[in-house]
């Protein structure tokens, strides 16, 4: 089911186990589309594309 991948790729994603990129390949959108949903549902993007996830501090 469409939407049930879509969640599973967005948690996987939230939780920092997919990358943005693997991420939406998995609920089968773009990268923008995968950003977008994500932000619909509150989530933030915390990654640029070819970066990884960060969490240095500042």
């Amino acid at each position: 089911m469409y939407t049930h991948g879509l969640n599973t790729a967005m948690t996987l994603y939230q939780n920092g186990t997919l990358t943005l990129s693997q991420a939406a390949s998995r609920a089968g959108r773009s990268t923008d589309a995968f950003s977008m949903a994500l932000a619909r549902h509150g989530i933030s993007v915390t990654e640029r594309e070819g970066h990884g996830r960060s969490h240095a501090a500042d």
